[in-house]
């Protein structure tokens, strides 16, 4: 057992996670649990904080915590770092040759390979576990030099685009209010919200997806248009929440009978006064918490 260094300033200096966050994503998810000292203050090791910053990554390109703590239970780690060597025993050959097929340009090969683990999986353990766990691994690869530039746009919009089009078979019911799924100001990362809109449709809901973030007077011009009951945005970076809580304010006056729901890995790191300010429109990172906000 590694002995533990950093207590839980140290960490979230090194990091630029505030301890809040820090306990309420160990209480909630149990993904570590650090040493105690003989005063019982937590005591951090090397290896956490490669989990963390692991986490933490995952979370800025995009994915809520929940989905990030899902990927690492997923692909398992190792003391050299994270790495895939707890897959399941049907999808991790698939998951091999997807990733080889990606990295050699070989779009035939991947696309038959998408096809097959949506024959294999639900769509939810599809694009999340799969899919979603491939992504991961490519952006980690590039991140590393392991890979270029080209390899990674190659793979990212493949699986993206898949994605998306299983997202538009989806049947909605027309009887059920329409909705808007958009990134919020200064976001590109889109998975997160391509997760969150297969939730919605597959409940029934008709959802217009957007994608990046769009200019405000553009978001405007939609919203009058389609006239939705809900706006749903995404925001993942830290650097974009006052934006988004701005937009927020805005869209309150402008469109009060659009309600607007925010998710969202950055969502997390507020303050708790802005918590309690905009906690009608924060949705959690989970779909039982999705559920939840939906039927109020």
């Amino acid at each position: 057992m590694q002995e533990g260094k950093y207590n839980i300033k140290a960490v979230s200096n090194l990091l630029n996670i505030q301890p809040g966050t820090l306990r309420a994503w160990e209480r909630r998810y149990k993904f570590i649990e650090p040493v105690r000292n003989e005063s019982g203050h937590r005591l951090y090791t090397e290896k956490h904080l490669r989990t963390l910053k692991w986490l933490i990554n995952k979370t800025n390109q995009g994915f809520t915590i929940s989905q990030a703590v899902s990927l690492l239970e997923s692909t398992g780690t190792e003391e050299s770092g994270l790495t895939d060597n707890r897959k399941d025993v049907r999808g991790g050959k698939l998951s091999e040759d997807l990733i080889e097929a990606l990295l050699n340009f070989d779009e035939n090969t991947a696309q038959m390979l998408i096809s097959q683990a949506f024959s294999m999986f639900t769509i939810e353990h599809t694009i999340v576990e799969v899919l979603g766990s491939i992504l991961v691994q490519i952006g980690d690869k590039w991140e590393n030099g392991e890979i270029t530039s080209a390899h990674e746009h190659f793979a990212s919009n493949i699986l993206k685009a898949r994605i998306s089009s299983v997202m538009h078979t989806i049947p909605t019911n027309g009887f059920l209010p329409k909705a808007l799924a958009v990134c919020a100001p200064g976001e590109k990362h889109e998975f997160g919200l391509l997760i969150f809109t297969i939730f919605l449709k597959q409940r029934g809901y008709e959802t217009v997806y957007l994608g990046e973030s769009i200019a405000d007077n553009d978001l405007f011009t939609v919203l009058d248009i389609i006239k939705p009951r809900y706006l749903f945005m995404s925001c993942s970076l830290q650097e974009n929440i006052d934006a988004t809580l701005k937009l927020v304010e805005a869209l309150k006056s402008d469109f009060p009978e659009v309600k607007v729901g925010l998710g969202g890995a950055a969502l997390s790191l507020i303050t708790e006064d802005k918590q309690t300010d905009f906690s009608g429109v924060l949705m959690g990172d989970t779909q039982s918490e999705w559920e939840e906000w939906l039927k109020v």
